[in-house]
């Protein structure tokens, strides 16, 4: 569908969904564990719905309760079974090895652009490591059993790598390391990823480049869970009040190991480096084209594989909108100001089927010089459903224009 955006003053109070970084790791560590588990959560998205599914198909019973999701742990793993990721990302990276240690045959496959995302490095240490995998990109068959040991792979492709090996390896019989060939990016999404397993009673060990983790773990529920508000959503949020609203973000936790925490300390920064914080990109991009002066990102390359080539698509975002942006190797440099004249009585922006883009563009376009057209706005279905509603509870001027 396509929303036409009617500028419009955005205030009031807004409580952000949960976090569907913590979701995930929740879920699966519940479906891990030795007895149910209750995890409040409030409301879920596409991508958390897709990591359920996914764990019920290995055998988990998932029941919601109201805003409680009831997980009864995997009994029995079927010995074959298809995984449909979804477009999340890390539904595939985090379930790739749980599967294989569970000995599952299992085929992953996904929408979107997840099949052209990359996997190599997480597939050769499991191939490595006793795994038969016929494909490095989906659709993937998949069957194990894993065996301990030394793993190496590079950190500064995918945290979600680090993140499927933390939940597996403590179910082998042998012991394991973890260690990094390269610095370690997103590094917060691996400590959310620690944190779960320390509330299932999983011990691992840190070291200077990697981890040391037991085997013969068993998880342990701890009975009740809580799923935490989600800074990557609060972002668009925050960032909206730099652009002059004024609106009270409700359901944050300010001690969160959340990486995207740190958006309160870099609107409003000349040089911003995304290395740790990758999803806040769009958001930044839009507070920074309302400034007087230049901002630079940088340590963004990654963008490129998400569900868009994100860098281009925060640019021609920015530019329909009419700022001047530049896309560099590695990230943004955004020249900001009073938008750019424009003929036309609406301005178009390409969602790019990201729901990140869709959310910036909203934002952005509540605060634009005139009318803003968002195509493909549906794509916010992937992690805040709610984001349209949020927006004209808040004020916002948000029509359809057509569905499709």
């Amino acid at each position: 569908m396509n929303v036409v955006i009617t500028p419009s003053p955005l205030s009031g109070a807004v409580r952000v969904p949960a976090s569907k970084s913590a979701a995930h790791r929740l879920l699966i560590a519940a479906a891990l564990a030795d007895g149910p588990t209750r995890i409040a959560i409030g409301s879920t998205n596409r991508d958390i719905e897709a990591t359920a599914a996914c764990l019920r198909a290995l055998g988990a019973d998932i029941e919601s309760e109201g805003e409680t999701l009831v997980v009864s742990p995997i009994a029995d793993v079927p010995a074959e079974v298809t995984l449909d990721c979804g477009e999340s990302g890390s539904t595939l990276r985090f379930l790739l090895p749980v599967a294989a240690a569970l000995g599952a045959h299992t085929t992953f496959t996904g929408h979107g652009r997840l099949p052209q995302r990359p996997n190599a490095p997480l597939v050769e240490a499991l191939r490595a490591h006793g795994a038969a995998i016929d494909n490095v990109l989906l659709p993937m068959a998949v069957s194990g059993p894993l065996t301990g040991g030394l793993w190496t792979l590079p950190g500064d492709v995918s945290s979600q790598y680090v993140t499927g090996l933390l939940f597996a390896l403590p179910l082998l019989e042998a012991d394991s390391v973890i260690r990094l060939t390269t610095p370690l990016a997103s590094a917060a999404y691996v400590d959310m990823t620690l944190q779960a397993l320390r509330r299932f009673g999983i011990d691992i060990e840190g070291m200077a480049d990697g981890w040391r983790i037991p085997g013969r773990q068993r998880y342990r529920t701890p009975g009740e869970a809580v799923v935490e508000g989600d800074w990557s959503a609060a972002a668009f949020w925050l960032a909206a009040n730099a652009l002059g609203a004024s609106i009270d973000v409700r359901g944050l936790d300010p001690d969160s190991v959340q990486g995207d925490r740190a958006v309160t300390a870099l609107l409003g920064q000349d040089t911003i480096d995304a290395t740790h914080v990758p999803d806040l990109v769009p958001a930044l991009a839009v507070a920074a084209a309302s400034r007087p002066t230049r901002t630079v990102i940088t340590g963004a390359a990654r963008l490129r594989l998400k569900e868009s080539d994100r860098l281009q698509s925060v640019a021609d975002m920015l530019a329909a909108l009419g700022h001047g942006v530049a896309v560099t190797p590695d990230g943004l440099i955004i020249d900001g100001g009073p938008p750019h004249p424009c003929e036309a009585p609406v301005r178009t922006v390409d969602g790019a089927n990201d729901h990140r883009i869709v959310m910036a563009a909203a934002v952005a376009a509540a605060h634009a010089d005139r009318p803003v057209r968002v195509t493909g706005a549906q794509a916010v279905e992937k992690s805040y459903p709610d984001f349209f509603r949020d927006f004209e509870a808040l004020g916002g001027n948000a029509h359809v224009e057509h569905a499709g």
